[in-house]
């Protein structure tokens, strides 16, 4: 009896070794199916960052950037871009697809990238993106139409866009031809001040239009020689000059000089001149500066700035030399004098 009792309490530890063993093997197994699959999910991700990276590098933005609508109404489609696609044949037929499953998004209304897709079968543009204005208002548009109809939300973007805009720079030249005729005529009708030809003895305003001629120069030797570079810039900007490639670094510290040399330029010349005549100096300075920028970033274009840019600052600087300077100035007034002695604007003797 004693036997048969050790003989079912072996068979019994058998058993449970057996038991013990088999679910070993099969938590072994499921661990390595579960490692398999974290493994597919792993390169799954992988990819899909891969790709995300590379078209971030092509397009300058991807999934979570954000958007401002920049035309008066934009259509979005509800459909998915597979079931768009398949019901047109050619491009006139996806132009009849717009008005129909669509909603509507409106002028400075905020947009975020939600998905993007990359379909080679479409013939009218493979890449789609799916934009959200909130959780009811989502929808896909082509990446092309998609840019043409918005603009990156930062201001700094946005001011590029606007200044870029080519009726805005059409009206810019026209409105500034106005001005610069009538505030010539002005000036030379009444003999007045002018920057580059009756001039004020103080180099401030000769350096700003040197530095906007500068600015300008460069600003259109990106756009020929690095496109790519300002396209980046544009949906990723920053006033950090010390963040950005090299060319585009100097840009930048030129558009930092700027206000900082207009700044001086508007304080030196209420110092040298009255309020009359310093006001109508500055419209002068503003109808040389329009025009400046306007001709250095138009001929830079066509490799006629380089040159230009050379002449145009020697001109500058050897008709500033060339006019009389006044070395002193007032301890009372702050006016610029000849020489010591009697200011005639105050009459305060200057020692």
């Amino acid at each position: 009896m004693r036997k048969i009792l050790y003989i079912i309490a072996f068979v019994m530890l058998c058993m449970l070794n057996a038991s013990c063993f088999s679910g070993a093997g099969e938590k072994s197994a499921g661990n390595t199916d579960s490692t398999l699959t974290i493994s597919k999910e792993d390169s799954v991700i992988e990819k899909k960052w891969r790709d995300s990276v590379e078209f971030a590098a092509n397009h300058h933005y991807t999934q979570n950037y954000n958007f401002v609508v920049r035309l008066d109404s934009f259509s979005l489609f509800t459909r998915q871009p597979e079931e768009i696609i398949s019901d047109y044949d050619t491009p006139d037929d996806y132009k009849t697809e717009r008005d129909n499953d669509s909603l509507t998004v409106y002028k400075n209304e905020h947009l975020v990238v939600a998905n993007i897709r990359i379909i080679p079968t479409d013939s009218v543009d493979s890449v789609w993106v799916q934009v959200a204005r909130d959780q009811f208002t989502i929808g896909w548009r082509h990446d092309s139409e998609l840019l043409a109809a918005v603009m990156p939300s930062d201001p700094i973007s946005q001011f590029i866009a606007a200044f870029s805009d080519i009726q805005l720079l059409w009206t810019i030249i026209i409105v500034g031809a106005f001005i610069v005729a009538y505030t010539l005529r002005l000036i030379f009708k009444k003999k007045a001040k002018i920057v580059h030809l009756n001039d004020i003895p103080s180099f401030y305003p000769t350096l700003l239009t040197l530095t906007l001629a500068t600015a300008a120069t460069l600003l259109s030797t990106i756009h020929i020689f690095a496109p790519e570079l300002w396209e980046h810039y544009y949906y990723h900007p920053t006033l950090n000059p010390f963040a950005v490639p090299f060319l585009l670094s100097i840009f930048l510290f030129m558009v930092w000089a700027l206000p900082i040399v207009a700044f001086a330029a508007v304080d030196d010349v209420f110092r040298h001149l009255g309020h009359t005549d310093a006001l109508l100096y500055l419209s002068g300075l503003v109808a040389v500066c329009l025009v400046v920028y306007t001709v250095f970033t138009v001929l830079t274009l066509y490799y006629i700035g380089y040159p230009l840019l050379g002449l145009y600052a020697y001109y500058a600087i050897k008709t500033f030399n060339d006019n009389e300077r006044l070395a002193y100035y007032c301890g009372r007034c702050g006016k610029a004098i000849r020489h010591r002695g009697v200011c005639p604007h105050c009459g305060a003797n200057n020692i």
